[in-house]
Parts: structure tokens; C-alpha cells; sequence
């Protein structure tokens, strides 16, 4: 069952998965409570839960701090009982390779099922997701993000299909990254996943 809690953190998406007899769980004051199941379920839960949600934190910050890891790159991932799944796509093999690695380090982690794909080698996109990324951050509204040791806005770019993931702080800001993206030549499609800064919290 999903989503028990999801969250984001940085410019990871992460989710903490619950068990799948939870079909009544909610969320108050990031506890989970639980109706209609059995009655010792919540306990056990709501600690596995926990316990997840500090690993997908430091999974989360590890890969922040992996080398390699741009604003070209985009990994999203998931947590159910120290069972991490991993997705998205990075520009690099040794990227996929690499983050795979990294995690089943980390302590509490007992598997790591490693989906993060490679993108398509091409001269094309890679002067496409430059050419967007520059526009965007050196625009004065996005000069904020510009500065950051990880900046929140990633371009991902495949056979000239661009795609924005990552969290920004308004509606403003969005629909202005996606003017940006749609306007720059050679962009066949733009499909906008960045989020807002106070959807993330509202989940938290």
C-alpha cells in the first residue's frame, strides 16, 4: 500500500511504504493511526514507519552528497521495512552503479532493488538540458536557488522530451520554469513535476 507518508527531501522524493493491511491508515501529528485492523498491527507499524522514515532521511542526504549527482539527474526512491527501491534516471551508468552502492552501505538498509535507469547518450540533449538549465538559473527570480550547494531544480532530458522535477516555493515560479523549458529550441515536449514547497510540508 502506498503511501502511509510521503515526503521530500532536498531533491529526492522518497516514500515510506506501510503494510499492505493498512487500508485505514492516516497521518496525525506524523503518527500513523489505524482503523479496522487487527489490533496488534499499530504498534509494530507505526515503529517500522518511523524507522523507515529516518533511513529514507539519511538515504535521502547520502545521495545529495553523492559527487557525481547534478541537476541533470533526477532519483526518486521508496522505503518499506529497510527494503529500498530506487528509481528515476541519472545521465551516467556509473551514476546507477554508483547510488546502488552507496545505499546498501548505509546502516539498517537489508536490500536495495536499484531501478535507476541510464539516459540515451546524445550530443543533443545534453546541449538541450544546458541551454535550460542556464536559462532558468540565470533568470533573477531563480537567482536564490542558483547559489545553492544543490540546486532544486533538475532537467532531465530525453531524446529532446524534457522533464522538470524538484521543488520550488511558488506557482509563480513553476509555471516560470516551464515557459523557460517550453521556449528553448529544439524541446519537443515539457512535462512539469516540480512541486511546491508547501505541498512537500502538507505531507510531512
Amino acid at each position: 500500500m502506498r503511501v502511509l507518508k510521503s515526503f521530500s527531501i532536498g531533491l529526492l522524493a522518497f516514500a515510506v511504504l506501510g503494510w499492505p493491511s493498512l487500508a485505514g491508515a492516516t497521518l496525525q501529528n506524523d503518527r500513523v493511526t489505524v482503523s479496522n485492523a487487527n489490533p496488534v498491527a499499530p504498534d509494530v507499524t507505526v515503529m517500522r514507519s518511523e524507522s523507515d522514515e529516518i533511513l529514507a532521511n539519511e538515504i535521502a542526504k547520502r545521495i545529495r552528497q553523492y559527487v557525481f549527482y547534478t541537476i541533470y539527474d533526477d532519483v526518486e526512491g521508496s522505503v518499506h521495512d529497510g527494503v529500498v527501491t530506487l528509481t528515476g534516471k541519472v545521465t551516467m551508468p556509473h551514476k546507477a552503479s554508483d547510488i546502488g552502492k552507496l545505499v546498501v552501505r548505509i546502516p539498517g538498509v537489508r536490500e536495495v532493488d536499484n531501478k535507476i535507469s541510464t539516459l540515451p547518450v546524445s550530443t543533443f540533449d545534453d546541449q538541450l538540458r544546458v541551454s535550460i538549465a542556464r536559462q532558468i538559473y540565470r533568470d533573477p527570480m531563480f537567482w536564490n536557488y542558483a547559489i545553492q550547494v544543490n540546486p532544486p531544480i533538475h532537467v532531465v532530458v530525453e531524446n529532446g522530451h524534457v522533464t522538470l522535477t524538484g521543488v520550488v516555493n511558488s506557482e509563480v515560479e513553476r509555471r516560470k520554469a516551464e515557459t523557460v523549458a517550453r521556449a528553448t529550441f529544439g524541446v519537443f515536449r515539457v512535462n512539469n513535476q516540480l512541486r511546491l514547497d508547501r505541498e512537500i510540508r502538507s505531507t510531512q
